[in-house]
């Protein structure tokens, strides 16, 4: 199994890393793009896989949890030093195909504007001195103050819910057509319940080596990220998928 190596990730794969779990997967760790290759090249059998990629490849969604949000996320973040209605060219942290295209949406649903996007390392500074605007996500994006930042700025995911009054769904656990879903989503779900209970020790264990404060990161993992799939996620993730022109996506079943 393929995990995202940034924080929002680590309560799902705290019972894998520490609990019940541990011994049922062989766990490794990638930024969600490489995550999304490496179960494009079979070098993975199930991934926490970006939905844009899920979509793209054509691949099943193991029920039960995912990475999503319900207003402010707080790890997506989109700065501009013009008007959002002037915006033509965008440096994108390319890190996960869900948030560009989120980005994409966003722009031209919100603002009317299509710019050309292009990928960059996510360092804000050479970003904005190279484009109009730039988005940022991830731990990079937890370690930047927006509000001291010299820019405008939208967190995408509160753009999203305010644009739709639906969740927004970034990632889920994933795999080719016939995975046996039910299996799986007794671990995913198992392990994310065991990281669940223990989200304090998460915190203390992670905070500092993410460049984040502990109030920063208990937020984010309490106030900011959802973990659970429901008929509300999947509306908005459905709803997401129309608006981006990506094809429809199978969930699998947990029986």
């Amino acid at each position: 199994m393929g995990a995202v190596s940034f924080l929002n990730s680590v309560p799902l794969v705290w019972g894998m890393l520490h609990g019940p779990q541990v011994d049922l997967v062989d766990l490794t760790f990638s930024i969600p793009s490489v995550c999304a290759e490496q179960l494009e090249a079979g070098q993975i059998d199930i991934g926490l896989v970006p939905v844009a990629e899920i979509a793209r490849q054509g691949l099943e969604i193991v029920p039960g949890v995912g990475i999503t949000a319900r207003g402010p996320v707080r790890s997506i973040l989109l700065f501009s030093k013009v008007p959002w209605r002037e915006i033509r060219t965008l440096y994108a942290d390319a890190s996960s195909r869900t948030s560009v295209q989120l980005a994409r949406v966003i722009l031209r649903e919100r603002f009317g504007v299509e710019p050309e996007i292009r990928r960059h390392a996510p360092a804000l500074g050479a970003m904005m001195d190279r484009a109009d605007a730039a988005l940022i996500i991830g731990d990079p994006a937890l370690a930047i103050d927006p509000k001291a930042q010299p820019y405008r700025w939208l967190d995408l995911a509160d753009e999203w819910f305010r644009f739709t009054a639906l969740p927004f769904v970034f990632a889920a656990w994933a795999g080719k057509p016939g995975i046996a879903t039910g299996a799986l989503a007794a671990i995913t779900e198992g392990s994310w319940h065991f990281g669940r209970e223990r989200i304090a020790e998460i915190v203390d264990r992670e905070y500092e080596r993410r460049s984040v404060s502990r109030e920063a990161a208990q937020q984010y993992l309490t106030r900011h990220i959802r973990f659970e799939l429901g008929p509300d996620e999947y509306r908005g993730l459905d709803r997401f998928l129309a608006l981006a022109h990506l094809p429809e996506i199978a969930i699998g079943t947990e029986a």
